[in-house]
């Protein structure tokens, strides 16, 4: 029978994330987190990282550059 593997909550899947945008992962902690991952909340939590990233360097430039 199929072993259902419980998914990681909300916390793991950014703590995931955060983790691939800076490409530092154990091979044990990558296979840990695709199997207990969902890949809609990776997509949005990706997403909402990747506008926080965005937002934050142009908040940083304009500050700079006034």
């Amino acid at each position: 029978m199929s072993e259902k593997v419980p998914r990681s909550g909300f916390v793991s899947t950014v703590k995931a994330v955060l983790w691939s945008f800076i490409g530092i992962r154990k091979r044990k902690d990558y296979h840990d987190d695709a199997s207990s991952l969902d890949p809609k909340a990776i997509i949005a939590a990706g997403l909402l990282a990747g506008l926080v990233f965005v937002l934050t360097i142009v908040a940083v430039v304009n500050w700079v550059v006034s």
